[in-house]
């Protein structure tokens, strides 16, 4: 077998032309494989590094940004002020320190992961499915966290376990129970058919939404709770829920990194991977896993945020290439800058009130969605 370059059999593109299926033929459609490296892969890691540029600075932006507005350099004293055996001598007010550690500090990571963990899971899902479509909700994971999260609302039942209160404790148990029916239902024998996943989680998901409506219709005082969750906020942020998701979707995403090579090669076909060493079954159990692991943990405390999971792939993909080594942590970085930009403008358009942030992505996402999918009806007719 040929490596690297245009005529690579192991390029899908190629792939594509050689079984007669119309296709743009160019080395940008072809994800790198074992044998040849993209040859912009310097430029992706340069868009890694200032990616990461950016996501301080927009943290750092969005720390000082608010009601109280803190100057940078003040908001940056006071976290370098948090880091063990570092002595320095505070010049600001003991409020000002409580608004950036306490309140806006743990928001904006909050945000930040959420936005990654979105991402991730979403360019994860599109590479198992094969569809650049697909999203982190695609096979029921808001649907039931939604039941659970507003199941632990009306009900107001008020224990806590690890610091994790009822809500983001009935949102997370109803999330990876909706999974856990939709698997069930998926698996044949020890074959987990994609097709047979995918519809599931649309007929469970539409089942839970109604399950939900009914749930909103008998909430009474309770209302106004259930719908901003439902859309997604990050204004119950605390350093609680920080220390709870971060290391979920830390270690889910790692897991995923594992298997970028993979879900290259499985753009081929489950069969052409399979023969180049793949072992499919076994990286589609991990690799949903991992992703619903992340997106649970996402979900669970700050609501259901949608298009972060179908719009920073995609655009990532556009842009940097397919290669899943690339795709995956530059994803990871837009969708954090994204979501805190995102959350910014949440809290400060229409400030003291607060538009909850999956409005604000569903106005950026939304008309992005349609371009896609009117670029990809075109591309089939």
């Amino acid at each position: 077998m040929n490596s690297g370059g245009a005529g690579d059999i192991t390029c899908p593109t190629v792939l594509r032309v050689r079984m007669g299926v119309n296709t743009n033929l160019n080395k940008e459609n072809c994800p790198a494989v074992p044998g040849g490296m993209h040859p912009h892969w310097r430029g992706r890691i340069i868009a890694m590094a200032g990616l990461f540029g950016l996501l301080l600075l927009a943290a750092i932006f969005a720390i000082s940004f608010g009601s109280v507005e803190v100057p940078f350099f003040t908001t940056i004293s006071i976290m370098i002020s948090k880091i063990p055996f570092v002595n320095i001598i505070p010049d600001w007010a003991v409020n000002t320190q409580t608004i950036i550690w306490d309140i806006r500090l743990p928001r904006v990571l909050l945000a930040g992961v959420v936005g990654m963990a979105l991402a991730v899971a979403g360019a994860t899902y599109q590479g198992l499915f094969r569809n650049p479509l697909a999203d982190p909700y695609l096979i029921g994971v808001a649907q039931g966290a939604a039941v659970g999260a507003v199941l632990g609302l009306i009900l107001g039942i008020g224990f806590d376990v690890l610091g994790i209160f009822t809500t983001p404790l009935f949102a997370f148990a109803g999330a990876f129970g909706a999974v856990g029916v939709v698997y069930m239902l998926a698996r044949v024998g020890n074959r987990l058919t994609v097709t047979t996943l995918i519809l599931a989680g649309v007929a469970l998901g539409s089942f839970l939404t109604a399950i939900v409506s009914y749930l909103i219709t008998v909430s009474g005082d309770k209302i106004h709770s259930v719908m901003f969750w439902l859309m997604g906020s990050f204004s119950m942020a605390g350093w609680e829920s920080v220390k709870i998701v971060i290391p979920i979707v830390i270690i889910g995403t790692l897991v995923i990194l594992l298997f970028a090579r993979s879900l290259n090669l499985i753009q081929l076909g489950e069969e052409q991977a399979q023969e180049l060493g793949v072992d499919v079954e076994r990286m589609k159990i991990i690799l949903l896993t991992a992703a619903t692991l992340i997106t649970a943990a996402a979900v669970s405390f700050v609501g259901i945020i949608g298009f972060v999971g179908i719009i920073v792939p995609h655009a990532v993909r556009l842009i940097w290439g397919a290669d899943y080594r690339f795709l995956l942590p530059l994803s990871a970085l837009v969708g954090a800058v994204f979501m805190i930009m995102a959350d910014i403008a949440s809290r400060t358009l229409v400030a003291p009130n607060e538009i909850p942030v999956g409005a604000i992505t569903a106005l950026v996402g939304a008309p992005f969605f349609l371009y896609l999918l009117r670029k990809r009806t075109r591309m089939l007719f």
